[in-house]
């Protein structure tokens, strides 16, 4: 299982904290939150890319924006809301 952690507008969208989701791929991951939280429709573009208005963590440590990446058992993926301004 992946955690997926939300933060901000995400989390408000998902009126949640995280979610866990079955691992597989970035994509496979936001399609598995997508079903489950329907606020949060639209967080993959065209099954291409994430919309501009989010960001993607991993762990914490690295922004994710390729979506074929393969997230493991234990992984946590970090949702943001890409804000402009300090």
């Amino acid at each position: 299982m992946v955690t997926v952690e939300f933060f901000g507008i995400p989390r408000l969208r998902a009126g949640q904290a995280e979610m866990s989701v079955s691992a597989g791929t970035v994509a496979d991951v936001l399609a598995a939150v997508e079903r489950a939280c329907p606020g949060l429709a639209g967080l993959v573009q065209a099954g291409e890319r994430v919309a501009p208005h989010y960001l993607l963590s991993l762990d914490g440590a690295e922004f994710v924006s390729d979506l074929r990446r393969c997230l493991h058992t234990g992984d946590r993926l970090l949702l943001f809301s890409a804000d402009a301004g300090g």
